[in-house]
């Protein structure tokens, strides 16, 4: 086996119907692999008798193999360390493909390289914030405490202590009344919609998306079977009588009440009351995405859709993508009482769970009371640097720029109506020169009219790195 890699099966497979020699066909696997760069210069091999142990040949066949490797120049013996390839050799890592500059990632899609967000990015919290003295303080303590319990398959539903605190901190600050029971965690966002489509939806069934919405929510449904029916938003959220309209007997309704995405807008009051009573006049369901709810900077966050819900209609999907940071794949659904026995069920046969460290480390952070802190830092930085963006806008564009700025969320709306490129061109020509602005239009269905470019603002650390990337958007617009 080749220690810290994942050894191919043509490594650990040993033909002995063939006439090449055994240790002439393990040198060759190595080779190979080296020439092909899944081996690279320094990387350590297992021992010979580890390999011999694995392979079921004599310690023997391997030495021949290993010193004929050292031989040519291929591998170079370390002493006590052990043997590794030869660090003198050139790196045969395969070239890393480079995303062209116009193929921008969507919301909250992780780069496969290690790199930072590209500026302007959707969906990511600010990472240059996040506290990585505390979490690696809170991870390490963990794994110092792993018992063989721990090492085993948690609860599919999700670890006990996780759930609890989720749903003290939901009853504190989102208004939403629930047992640890009814708290599932998920995988994120698609996850959570999976297991809600797969426990409560049959293919064919017709949901209720809003138009404009995020792009995932259709995806997710589609790959279940099930029909997205848009409905249109205004100023005051999902306009129920469209819905009703066009498919009062929809199953589901999948709405973003506290923040609308990507309009902005909150769910009013009446809007909230009447698509509660459509769902329980139908008997259907609403899931309320409060993907951002948390960041309100004007009053306290709005109280949850799920906190009115007398009739048990709606299940509350959360994430730790966008509060703490998305390479934890951490989301969480809430679901009616009635139902926690099915969710549990639908759990328990769709997935081993998400990995038990990470809840662990996730609930220490929540019961250690660092959550509430983080939060509360997170909305007064995220207030200054859209402050600091919308003022960099404004001076680079002066009055050739509309920003359309609520009360809350990630990301800000800027529209520039005296231009005669749609959005989508503006958004290609901000790509190209590097910046990760999105285009409205795209978001909504062929009715949907309006434009202007998204532009997330969590992770701008300075007026100046501001005014930068304003003077680069001003750049890349107006060049033809």
């Amino acid at each position: 086996m080749i220690q810290d890699k994942t050894a191919s099966p043509a490594l650990l497979e040993i033909d002995r119907s063939t006439p090449t020699p055994l240790y002439r066909q393990i040198y060759a696997r190595f080779r190979t692999a080296i020439e092909q760069g899944v081996l690279h210069p320094g990387d350590r091999v297992a021992s010979a008798r580890d390999l011999a142990s694995e392979l079921g040949v004599s310690r023997g066949t391997i030495e021949t193999a290993y010193n004929l490797l050292m031989g040519e120049g291929y591998f170079s013996s370390q002493g006590q360390a052990g043997t590794v390839v030869s660090p003198s050799l050139p790196s045969q890592r395969p070239a890393r493909r480079e995303r062209r500059r116009s193929e921008a990632p969507a919301d909250g899609e992780v780069l496969a390289d290690a790199a930072p967000p590209p500026p302007l990015q959707l969906g990511i919290p600010a990472l240059d914030a996040f506290p990585r003295k505390l979490w690696a303080r809170l991870t390490a303590r963990r794994a110092r405490a792993t018992t063989a319990a721990d090492m085993f398959y948690g609860n599919p539903s999700g670890y006990a202590p996780l759930r609890a605190a989720i749903a003290a901190y939901l009853l504190v600050s989102r208004g939403v009344s629930c047992k640890p029971s009814q708290v599932f965690v998920t995988g994120g966002y698609r996850a959570s919609l999976s297991l809600i489509a797969h426990t409560l939806l049959d293919k064919g069934d017709a949901v209720w998306v809003e138009d404009p919405g995020y792009p995932p929510t259709q995806e997710v449904l589609r790959s279940k079977g099930m029909r997205a029916v848009p409905v249109p938003v205004d100023d005051e959220g999902m306009v129920v009588a469209r819905g009703v309209r066009k498919t009062a007997a929809a199953r589901m309704a999948i709405v973003t009440p506290s923040h609308q995405a990507p309009l902005g807008v909150s769910m009013s009051l009446a809007r909230r009351l009447q698509l509660l009573e459509w769902a329980s006049r139908n008997k259907a369901w609403i899931v309320e995405d409060d993907y951002d709810g948390e960041y309100r900077y004007a009053g306290p966050p709005l109280p949850a859709l799920k906190s009115l819900d007398g009739h048990d209609r709606v299940l509350y999907a959360g994430s730790f993508s966008k509060v703490l940071y998305p390479g934890l794949a951490l989301g969480y659904v809430v679901a009616p009482e009635s139902l926690s026995a099915a969710f549990a069920e639908a759990a328990r046969t769709g997935s081993n769970g998400s990995p038990q460290i990470t809840q662990a480390v996730v609930a220490d952070f929540m019961r250690g009371g660092y959550f509430p802190r983080h939060l509360k830092k997170m909305r007064l930085l995220y207030a200054r640097r859209r402050g600091m963006l919308v003022a960099a806008l404004l001076k680079a564009f002066g009055d050739d720029v509309r920003i359309d700025l609520k009360s809350g969320g990630m990301h800000l709306i800027a529209r520039f109506d005296k231009r005669r490129e749609r959005d989508t061109e503006l958004a290609r020509r901000a790509q190209l020169a590097g910046l990760n602005c999105q285009p409205l239009s795209t978001r909504g269905t062929a009715s949907f009219l309006d434009e202007g470019l998204l532009m997330g603002f969590t992770n701008i650390g300075s007026a100046a790195e501001a005014k930068q990337l304003a003077t680069k958007l001003r750049a890349a617009l107006v060049s033809r």
